[in-house]
């Protein structure tokens, strides 16, 4: 199938974990990541939910009490596969990074060892584990915190804390939430984390939810900063280009440039707003050196919360609110009008779409920049600006939002290609450097 998009929850949790977990000792690793489709994929409105719809409490400023060093590389073709070692002894699992959403959730599935040991998107086995547990349903986690937001828990018949998430597609993720360590080394390993033990999801691939909300993997293991470099996507069949993945450090932030994220006091609550979302204060758009008639006011979030920008590597595409949106189009109707396919809507949000050649195509439209604060700009080249949504069609890879019911930007990972992605959590902001992210160290 060939949808667009990757995010997965329609709720998330903005819960404390409710329990004291041991500090961390500055550690360094190296680990792969990739990306690749997801089967079956999710329609549009699964990615982009996972805080809108759930987190009505501010999270408060994050403070990371440690930080980890952890290099890893990943696969790159709509989604971020990171491989991490859970469990003690470790298990290899695949999970989606993604940071548009907080719970993160392994498949989890009780099975006979076996020798050899499985593949490493083999299922996660709980009874082989010894830092496993699950939790109970007396645990703060499966309460709400508030009376106008209830968590999609329920009490099972083993009195231990169930969760249910829905797909926009009507498939269903769910399971227990437990606690489980992810075991680096054999001397350097997270405290207990709350997870989900999915039993039956859409893809056997898990989430390793990135926001800021308290129960994400950063906040709970405090990840003082952590970084990505997506790859430039392949159309080579059978080949999965590979990018980078850091915990902790990155030895290429010396020439990053960094937008500072914007924050939101914890009274100020906006009912079109995710105060759980990576924010930025995004501030025009160019193509092909000409910038756009757009306020920098459609950007930024109004008094409801609409125009809140996100950066969001679990969205396929970039998605833009109604002005913006018309605008951008008018352009590349002004550009390469004729060449346009008639009538042709992707997945609902999408209709600047192509039949004709992409790197044609994409000259006559050029660069795309998004502009941010102190020059700081994320640059689409020319060559791109269209993505292959198949069977002979490339898409200019932005969407309308409103066709999603939200009222937000939200930047994608097809708009965040060649180029590091660092979010500096102890000093929240974001950080950008151009790289060759097949190359990148």
């Amino acid at each position: 199938m060939a949808l667009l998009f990757t995010c997965f929850f329609l709720l998330c949790f903005s819960l404390s974990a409710g329990e004291k977990t041991q500090n961390a000792t500055h550690v360094s690793f190296s680990f792969p990541l990739s990306s690749r489709r997801l089967s079956p994929r999710p329609t549009p409105a699964t990615n982009l939910y996972p805080s809108f719809v759930s987190s009505l409490k501010q999270n408060p400023r994050i403070r990371p009490s440690s930080s980890y060093n952890f290099r890893s590389t990943f696969k790159y073709s709509m989604a971020l596969i990171v491989s991490l070692p859970i469990g003690t002894p470790p298990q290899t699992q695949q999970m989606v990074l993604d940071t548009g959403s907080q719970l993160s959730w392994i498949q989890c599935h009780n099975k006979v060892a076996k020798k050899p040991r499985p593949p490493p998107t083999a299922a996660f086995d709980p009874s082989l584990s010894s830092s496993f547990s699950v939790l109970p349903c007396t645990h703060p986690a499966c309460k709400p915190r508030i009376p106008d937001f209830t968590l999609p828990t329920t009490c099972d018949q083993n009195r231990l804390c169930h969760y249910s998430y829905f797909y926009a597609d009507g498939t269903l993720a769910e399971g227990n939430l437990v606690r489980e360590k992810f075991t680096f080394s054999n001397s350097q390993s997270t405290p207990p984390l709350i997870l989900g033990c999915a039993e039956d999801s859409a893809d056997g691939r898990g989430i390793l939810g990135m926001n800021l909300g308290r129960l994400s993997f950063a906040s709970q293991a405090k990840i003082s900063k952590f970084s990505y470099c997506v790859p430039t996507r392949s159309v080579r069949p059978g080949y999965t280009p590979s990018g980078s993945f850091y915990l902790g450090e990155n030895p290429n932030s010396s020439g990053f440039r960094y937008v500072n994220l914007l924050t939101f006091p914890q009274s100020q609550r906006m009912p079109n707003m995710d105060p759980l979302a990576y924010t930025l204060p995004m501030q025009g758009i160019r193509i092909g050196g000409k910038r756009l008639n757009i306020s920098a006011a459609v950007f930024r979030p109004d008094a409801g919360g609409s125009g809140q920008t996100l950066m969001d590597s679990g969205s396929e595409f970039t998605y833009l609110v109604d002005e913006a949106y018309d605008k951008v189009r008018a352009e590349v109707v002004r550009l390469v009008g004729p060449k346009l396919k008639k009538g042709y809507v992707y997945s609902g949000v999408a209709d600047m779409c192509f039949d004709g050649n992409a790197m044609d195509i994409g000259r006559l439209i050029g660069d795309m920049v998004m502009e941010f604060e102190r020059g700081t700009e994320i640059v689409i080249q020319k060559e791109n600006v269209l993505a292959d949504v198949g069977d002979g069609v490339h898409c200019v890879g932005i969407g309308r939002s409103g066709m999603l019911g939200i009222a937000s930007n939200i930047i994608g990972n097809v708009h965040q290609q060649n180029l590091w992605v660092e979010y500096d959590l102890a000093n929240r902001r974001i950080g950008f450097g151009k790289a060759d992210c097949s190359k990148a160290v």
